[in-house]
């Protein structure tokens, strides 16, 4: 791989310099703090919430570089998705799975001239790499750490285009396309109501020459303002509190392109297929607003119609304002004809609203 002449600390440092806010976790250790969220930028600036285009530097995520002859059929084994056929241009979703069928984690997942790249949180990062190279075995395959290689920038809205113009005149067409030239990587991301997202995955020095440019049409913001367009997009993404919990369907994975059903083996697979085809699911995952802005992701949600027991998990939530959260919401579909509230039947209440692709059965 292309040797990176930027120190770990570069990123932050020239996002501080602009202003940047960062997640305070006095439990964190040093060697990760270059990892920790972008709050806001300045005392003064928009909510992130009230953004229709933006830039937010997406600091808490990890990158494995995946390389090696046999770097391709290796993760063809371990992952949810079709490596062996991923080509350059393209990026896909992928999940790692348990014994049992249940997500450890989700990627993102590309490949170019030097490796395969696998995107996913930070935090779990260290032990997600280190069960995937237990299994390398006698494979001519190396994982390495590269998150502190690359900076990336997530882009929405409809100021994109111009911004980006100046590095990437011809945009990724669709969504999951890729582009590769000499300032980085650019994959185009679902989009999210109505407008395109994109990330953009390159050198700290590029990143730092193109932000005065890039802020000429798009605003700095907090990392929130990604995250909470991911959920509007209804692209859900394991935490530490929702590992093991969640079978792919009943989180829509394989609806937005995250499963092969073809692929063959990895671990996981038969129950993963047994899923598939053994009829209706009954169990989803929803877009809803949350009576609550501190709902997080595993906290169980009630029907009030069967106060005594779960019906569901979120997936995923981020705060819209100081009283309300935006999440997904894994739970039974029978539930949702209910009053449904989080932590307990008489919790803030859920608000379903429709989801930007439809919750089709098994074929």
């Amino acid at each position: 791989m292309t040797e990176m002449t930027s120190s770990p600390s570069a990123w932050r440092d020239f996002l501080a310099q602009q202003g940047a806010q960062f997640a305070a976790d006095s439990a964190e250790p040093a060697a990760r703090a270059d990892h920790a969220d972008v709050i806001g930028f300045g005392p003064m600036a928009a909510a992130p919430q009230s953004l229709e285009s933006f830039m937010a530097p997406l600091t808490s995520l990890g990158l494995i570089a995946v390389t090696g002859e046999d770097a391709a059929s290796f993760l063809h084994g371990q992952l949810t998705n079709d490596v062996q056929h991923l080509d350059t241009g393209a990026a896909r979703l992928a999940g790692y799975c348990s014994p049992k069928g249940r997500l450890l984690a989700t990627f993102l997942m590309w490949r170019d001239d030097q490796a395969i790249w696998l995107q996913l949180p930070r935090s779990l990062q260290p032990a997600i790499q280190k069960r995937l190279q237990m299994f390398v075995m006698r494979a001519k395959a190396k994982l390495a750490d590269a998150s502190t290689e690359r900076g990336v920038l997530g882009l929405a809205g409809p100021a994109t285009a111009n911004a980006l113009a100046e590095w990437f005149p011809v945009l990724p067409a669709a969504p999951y396309d890729k582009i590769d030239n000499s300032h980085g990587t650019l994959i185009r991301l679902a989009d999210a109501a109505g407008s395109p997202r994109y990330q953009w995955i390159a050198a700290i020095d590029t990143l730092t020459a193109a932000w005065p440019r890039l802020a000429q049409h798009l605003t700095p913001t907090a990392s929130l303002a990604w995250r909470l367009s991911e959920i509007r997009a209804g692209v859900p993404g394991i935490v530490a509190a929702t590992q093991e919990q969640f079978v792919p369907q009943m989180v829509n994975f394989e609806l937005i392109g995250g499963v092969n059903f073809k692929k063959g083996c990895y671990p996981g697979q038969e129950i993963v297929a047994r899923s598939q085809y053994l009829g209706k699911l009954k169990r989803r995952t929803m877009l809803a607003t949350i009576d609550s802005a501190a709902a997080r992701a595993g906290q169980e949600v009630f029907a009030a119609a069967d106060p005594g027991q779960p019906c569901g998990m979120v997936v995923n939530a981020e705060a819209l304002d100081d009283g309300h959260a935006l999440a997904l919401v894994e739970m039974k579909l029978a539930a949702a004809e209910d009053a449904v509230h989080l932590g307990a039947a008489d919790g803030p209440a859920l608000h379903f609203h429709a989801l930007p692709y439809e919750l089709a059965d098994p074929q």
